[in-house]
């Protein structure tokens, strides 16, 4: 009888973001969609060695939406278990994620990592994501947009 190999445990470490702009006063998130449009999350990718973690949300932002932003500041981190059957490896990723205001792009450029990328208001992006930890995140980042953009134009 053969014996499993317990699995090798692996942490790694990501950065991504809340892309948002404003259309008729009213603000707008980008999420990617993965798995042929069935699960859609937050942009994120690897931090690169010797790379900054806002300067990794920016450049998977830019390679999975089309877009560049600018950093407006830190939403928060979350950490989850997954795991590579293929690899026998289980892995506890972190990803940092930062709210970033749009400057430019279209979201047509994403690049062949994702299946799409698209505006969304934030109740439906809210709707639309696939993962408890991206709704979270993405609550966090709408009331700071709230805070920080839209408390003082809405009398």
């Amino acid at each position: 009888m053969k014996t499993a190999r317990p699995a090798t445990i692996r942490h790694m470490y990501s950065a991504g973001g809340v892309v948002f702009r404003f259309l008729d006063a009213a603000p707008q998130v980008v999420l990617i969609a993965n798995k042929k449009n069935t699960v859609w999350t937050l942009p994120k990718g690897m931090i690169d060695r010797g790379e900054e973690r806002e300067d990794t949300a920016i450049r998977e932002i830019r390679e999975e939406t089309g877009l560049t932003g600018r950093v407006v500041e830190m939403l928060g981190e979350k950490s989850y278990w997954f795991f590579l059957k293929n690899e026998n490896l289980k892995c506890k990723k972190t990803v940092t994620y930062f709210l970033v205001e749009y400057v430019e792009g279209n979201t047509e450029d994403h690049n062949w990592e994702v299946d799409d990328a698209r505006w969304f208001d934030l109740e439906e992006a809210m709707n639309t994501l696939s993962y408890k930890r991206d709704r979270e995140i993405l609550k966090e980042a709408g009331d700071r947009i709230w805070a920080k953009y839209l408390a003082g134009k809405s009398s």
